[in-house]
């Protein structure tokens, strides 16, 4: 991948390890690898997402299940064991959940995935509670309207593009690049007093932006 390059390239340490989220056993595995081949965890990011356009009533159990299987239950699952290695070691951890603006926003046609960023806050906000005594800081990014893979079917799109970024305050979609800072600065000494927070990183999308003109000839 991209990523493996990069790591490569400036001479990062790194391992592939291949999991099934949802799958405890596998999670355990992953990161009893991880501690056994680089030393141990100090950031976990729990960044793997997907989502399914289908109305909600055509919505199967079983697309609702994979939706929620790896946005919310892998992140739980990854979190739970990096969480049990710290307590072990008695040392201190960063967690960042990557959410989305649809963990507050609604998105028609796509239930699974609001309803796996609804939890994904509440599962930010209360294992930062849980664990803020133990030196164990948890955060989540909000990424907006994002030029990513998981965007294309808007983002390849000229005609569609311009509509998105037409409701977003700033004018454009965000970058990979801009919620890459932001995670850093989470994970970062200067961000150690912050915890249970989501920062959304959308341009102003979480505004309510069409309130711009809602009431313009009042």
């Amino acid at each position: 991948t991209l990523e493996v390059h990069h790591s490569a390239e400036h001479n990062v340490n790194h391992i592939l390890v291949k999991a099934n989220l949802s799958n405890g056993n596998d999670i355990r595995a992953m990161v009893a690898e991880t501690v056994e081949k680089l030393g141990g965890v100090d950031i976990l990011i729990n960044n793997a997402g997907i989502q399914k356009a289908v109305d909600s009533h055509e919505l199967t159990v079983e697309d609702f299940d994979e939706v929620l299987d790896t946005n919310l239950r892998g992140a739980f699952l990854c979190a739970r064991e990096v969480i049990r290695h710290w307590l072990a070691e008695d040392k201190p951890g960063v967690i960042i959940n990557m959410s989305s603006v649809h963990q507050l926003i609604p998105k028609p046609r796509f239930l699974s995935y609001s309803v796996s960023k609804g939890g994904m806050q509440n599962l930010t906000r209360t294992l930062a509670l849980e664990y803020a005594g133990k030196k164990i800081r948890v955060n989540g990014v909000g990424p907006g309207a994002t030029i990513t893979r998981i965007n294309e079917s808007w983002t390849e799109d000229p005609e569609k593009k311009a509509e998105v970024e037409s409701h977003i305050p700033m004018g454009r979609a965000g970058t990979a690049e801009e919620m890459a800072a932001v995670t850093a600065f989470l994970c970062s000494d200067e961000a150690a007093y912050i915890t249970g927070q989501t920062l959304f990183v959308d341009g102003g999308l979480t505004l309510y932006p069409d309130f711009r003109t809602a009431w313009s000839s009042e």
